[in-house]
């Protein structure tokens, strides 16, 4: 039969975005469906939030041709400082002493997200909808049949692969009939930048507290990027104050390592959730992101999560392509759950162990991990295991992350 797209990504986010680039050279049609018009300013995904960049995902972007045009706009992180508010035991990570030149970038998601809207809409096999939604989804064991709100109009059309990137709160995902588990932490991160008295030095510093962890991240123009992760009822206080005292408390609590803060940008806030489909894949779909596996901030991994999911679902689908196989045949989507679900389960349960284990507290799990923290700092073989982790280089890394073609 014939197809109006062989893979159609619903969700034009970061990872949405990331996929349609990485098979923009393939000789198959891609559609992008993208409810938020381009110049909308609430895009989420194309904000001011600072966004880890790991080195594997640094190698996807640039093996997907998005790096060079970012480069110039990403601050390299060269020390990581890990500290406990108010308890003893420290980590101290450096890029120097493990011999490498940096242990990752912070980019802000606006120009991250410039970058792969510009990828996407000039690919010449990839259709960008925008604003368009989906109305509904009938799967069929030669193809899916989707409706879709483009505007004014609505259009159908048979596609042989459905992918949902479309978020933590997926309606995709939802009219596929995938559950999903779900765990509120009763947190709210608020995000902002900030300009502090003293050079950042390229040192992203993460603070834990009993109320939640606090981040800063060295960023452009001497700024550094704030992720401050409250108790609900007191982000929704501290996004109320006045610019002077809202410096004022990040200073109380982050302390004076950066002086005083004496400039701050707009803020944003959003809820601490951890959603998990409990199913990857269907008939003739997958699932990848956000849409997969929404995760607390505290290890910063969800973007690298989500990109990942990205490098294993654009291999496979090169390879389909060229023995020239059905891009959403059982195999295919099979090996990508099998494939990711490790990956997933590994980096959760290291993100929500964060938050049993720092907070709170309870004197012995306070013991635990200030030796934890000692232990990692003291330990170079632990130390470098728990970086590669970080880093995205641990296990089985697929082509793009290995730096090779697709």
């Amino acid at each position: 039969m014939r197809y109006d797209f062989d893979c159609l990504i619903v969700g034009g986010g970061l990872v949405g975005a990331s996929l349609a680039t990485a098979l923009r050279d393939l000789p198959i049609r891609i559609g992008v469906v993208e409810a938020v018009p381009v110049t909308a300013d609430q895009q989420p995904s194309y904000d001011d939030r600072g966004l880890g960049i790991a080195p594997a995902s640094q190698r996807i972007l640039q093996a997907i041709g998005c790096w060079e045009a970012l480069a110039k706009e990403a601050t390299p992180i060269r020390e990581i400082h890990v500290s406990d508010r108010g308890h003893f035991g420290t980590t101290r990570i450096s890029a120097k002493k493990l011999g490498i030149d940096q242990l990752g970038h912070i980019v802000i998601g606006r120009a991250l997200g410039k970058v792969l809207q510009n990828a996407i809409m000039t690919a010449e096999n990839t259709e960008f909808i925008c604003p368009g939604t989906i109305v509904s989804i009938e799967n069929r064991p030669d193809h899916i049949h989707v409706v879709i709100q483009e505007g004014e109009k609505t259009r159908t059309a048979s596609i042989r692969l459905l992918i949902a990137a479309d978020g933590g709160q997926s309606r995709v995902r939802e009219m596929l009939g995938v559950k999903t588990e779900t765990k509120d932490y009763g947190q709210t991160a608020i995000v902002t930048n900030v300009t502090p008295e003293l050079d950042h030095n390229h040192t992203a510093f993460e603070r834990f507290t009993t109320s939640g962890p606090l981040a800063l991240l060295p960023s452009t123009e001497g700024r550094c990027v704030v992720v401050w992760t409250a108790e609900t009822d007191c982000a929704q206080k501290i996004m109320q104050l006045e610019e002077s005292d809202f410096l004022n408390r990040l200073g109380d609590r982050f302390g004076h390592r950066l002086g005083n803060f004496i400039k701050m940008g707009t803020r944003r806030s959003y809820p601490m959730r951890l959603i998990r489909a409990k199913n990857l894949v269907g008939l003739r779909f997958a699932i990848i992101g956000n849409a997969a596996h929404t995760i607390h901030p505290n290890a910063a991994q969800g973007l690298n999560l989500g990109l990942r999911d990205v490098a294993c679902m654009a291999e496979l689908i090169a390879d389909a392509v060229r023995r020239g196989k059905d891009l959403a045949s059982p195999d295919l989507l099979n090996t990508y759950s099998d494939t990711r679900q490790r990956d997933h389960q590994q980096v959760i349960r290291f993100s929500d162990g964060l938050t049993k284990l720092f907070y709170n507290d309870n004197p012995l799990l306070i013991a635990m991990r200030g030796l934890a923290m000692l232990g990692v700092d003291l330990i170079p073989p632990a130390k470098r295991a728990l970086v590669r982790r970080a880093m995205g280089l641990a296990g089985n890394c697929s082509r793009l992350i290995r730096g090779l073609p697709l």
